[in-house]
């Protein structure tokens, strides 16, 4: 993997904030949703969340930072072989600066991406009621020592989860809250809006309703458009999912007759 300071291109005497920025910055480069034709992004956007992870939290920075001087070059793989995935994002802010990058730019949120990421190797739960949440995540596919390589690990983890879920539920009466599913959809647009920007009118035929979608000046071929609240209903008082509109920009006509032609 390398070491977590050159991959945030940093210093080992950068400060926090600096940290964050320099996290941004490379985390908006290598979005998978901005480099759908680059598969190689994703293991570098993975990298960069570890490293970002690690070195943002003061007392895995310390760790990291005495392994450094001890090992050297290995101290990445040292680092690993006492922390799991679980270990590291646990109390990161990974997820709200994502999630910041999706409300500005229609990008998938924080659970979509490491889903995505790590298949069912991540997973992620929330119960929400008046006066009362909880919420979290769990990597049952975690590399490091601590794994439990029986798979015992992950279960008892989603046993505690669904313990606390049925204890919830018990002592108050109710039945926990599940979010909807996201909404996957395409639309098409001529290179004149994607420039512009502007209303578009979409049917959305799920719901059997009319959206009016803004589109942002600049759009490219293959960025989704993020739609809070417009994917499939939640269940037992759980907030729906989202809408994601992938944006396919039509190639002018005389491109498209040329494209023909040769």
């Amino acid at each position: 993997m390398g070491d977590y300071y050159q991959i945030l291109g940093i210093s080992t005497d950068t400060e926090p904030e600096k940290i964050k920025q320099a996290y941004r910055d490379l985390a908006f480069q290598y979005h998978p949703d901005r480099n759908k034709e680059n598969p190689a992004a994703v293991e570098k956007m993975k990298r960069i969340n570890e490293a970002y992870a690690v070195l943002s939290n003061a007392q895995k920075r310390r760790e990291y930072d005495s392994l450094r001087q001890t090992f050297g070059s290995s101290a990445h793989h040292r680092f690993r072989q006492n922390h799991t995935e679980q270990d590291i994002f646990s109390g990161s802010d990974i997820h709200r600066i994502l999630e910041e990058m999706a409300k500005s730019f229609g990008f998938r949120g924080y659970h979509d991406i490491f889903r995505e990421f790590y298949g069912k190797g991540y997973q992620s739960f929330e119960i929400k009621r008046p006066g009362f949440f909880m919420g979290g995540f769990i990597f049952s596919g975690a590399m490091g020592r601590h794994q439990d390589h029986t798979g015992r690990l992950p279960f008892i983890k989603r046993s505690v989860i669904r313990f606390a879920q049925q204890a919830f539920g018990k002592l108050s009466g109710l039945t926990p809250q599940t979010r909807g599913s996201d909404f996957y959809e395409v639309i098409h647009i001529d290179t004149a809006l994607a420039q512009t920007g502007g209303p578009y009118a979409y049917y959305h035929r799920k719901r059997s309703k009319k959206l009016v979608v803004t589109i942002p000046a600049g759009v490219r071929d293959g960025q989704k458009i993020r739609l809070t609240g417009m994917g499939e209903k939640g269940k037992d008082g759980g907030g729906p999912g989202d809408l994601f509109l992938k944006v396919r920009v039509k190639k002018p006509l005389l491109e498209r007759l040329k494209q023909l032609i040769s």
